[in-house]
């Protein structure tokens, strides 16, 4: 019966996975995931049977292509599969019952948001926010996850836990902003730059760049500065010399102060230019709130110490790869998950012989 239980954690975990999967590819995108109902090729929409869409075994017997154009299906979605299925293993064999499905459902939220920020740099809110509400649902269901026999103390101590990730982590953001909010940029040369608006969408052109508008600016307050090299010309008239200072639906220039909605084209040089940034995402915040929905405070600190530990050897190791060339940025999100997943796959332990190398109880 063991091995019967754990052979239907795998086989769940890779079911779970294809799932995941979905989510994945639908979430960001603004698909519904019940329109189509069933899986389909990204590149070519064709609806996939079930027998092409057996988790692994489909992948491996279609050796990664679909059946209808011959298109490259990514290893990404067999390496979920398998992640999903080791993890619900791994959990079950851990923990068992009550807590096993539990933590399968909080793992699974783990691996969605890890793949969707690595490919979009965020975290939707159904993963942040639907998963706070399900961890302390969860607590108050089952009293046990925050290791107590009262619903109400357990309800209390997923709140707690929800509270002081989303808050700790808030203040990183904010003194990050405080610290590292702005970029400057000094060019060797003058470098041509345009502003363009077409409806509802605006877009920012410096050399051989293009920045979306909205990209640019993540709170009503931030500030990008343009220092002109020469003249800038506004729908057909030169603006006064000085730095030009936008915020997101409004330009100031010269004491003078101009809607964005009611320009169409910017351009001219540049000497400089500073632009807004974040040291991270709210989306990691409300992320964190849900980690500490579902595993309480110790594990917000434990998952917040061991991420900035691995986001910093990561760090390291791909300035040394690189070498000079241009090298992949991953956002926070995805070290946050493998921190909360340590802390599920030992961390009490190795926190427990951390804190006993300095005697402490």
């Amino acid at each position: 019966m063991t091995t019967v239980l754990a052979a239907f954690s795998a086989v769940l975990g890779a079911i779970i996975g294809s799932f995941l999967n979905a989510c994945i590819h639908r979430m960001p995108r603004g698909i519904g995931l019940g329109d189509p109902k069933r899986s389909f090729c990204p590149s070519c929409n064709k609806l996939i049977p079930w027998f092409e869409n057996i988790p692994v075994v489909s992948w491996a017997m279609l050796w990664g292509n679909c059946s209808g154009c011959g298109a490259k299906i990514p290893a990404r979605y067999v390496l979920v599969e398998i992640l999903a299925a080791a993890c619900f293993l791994g959990l079950w064999s851990r923990y068992g019952l009550p807590l096993a499905p539990i933590y399968w459902v909080f793992v699974s939220l783990l691996i969605a948001a890890t793949f969707i920020d690595i490919e979009h740099f965020i975290i939707p809110d159904e993963i942040t926010l639907g998963g706070t509400l399900a961890g302390l649902a969860c607590a108050v269901a089952v009293p046990a996850l925050m290791d107590t026999g009262s619903r109400l103390v357990s309800g209390g101590l997923s709140l707690a836990g929800a509270a002081f990730g989303a808050g700790l982590l808030w203040l990183v953001v904010e003194g990050g902003k405080i610290a590292f909010g702005r970029k400057r940029h000094v060019f060797e040369s003058a470098r041509e730059f345009e502003w363009t608006r077409d409806g509802d969408r605006a877009d920012l052109v410096m050399g051989e760049q293009t920045h979306r508008w909205e990209d640019i600016f993540s709170r009503e307050s931030d500030v990008l500065v343009l220092n002109p090299a020469g003249p800038v010309i506004c729908d057909g008239r030169e603006l006064p010399p000085g730095p030009l200072r936008f915020r997101y639906d409004r330009l100031c220039a010269g004491g003078e102060e101009l809607d964005l909605d009611k320009l169409d084209r910017i351009s001219g040089a540049l000497e400089s230019v500073v632009i807004p940034r974040e040291a991270m995402g709210f989306g990691d915040v409300k992320f964190l709130a849900c980690i500490g929905a579902f595993l309480g405070w110790q594990a917000v600190l434990f998952t917040i110490f061991s991420s900035s530990i691995i986001g910093c050897a990561a760090g390291v190791a791909g300035i040394l790869l690189a070498r000079g060339k241009a090298r992949t940025i991953l956002p926070f999100g995805p070290y946050l998950a493998l921190g909360a997943a340590l802390w599920l796959f030992g961390g009490r332990e190795l926190t427990g012989w951390y804190l006993s190398q300095f005697h402490i109880n």
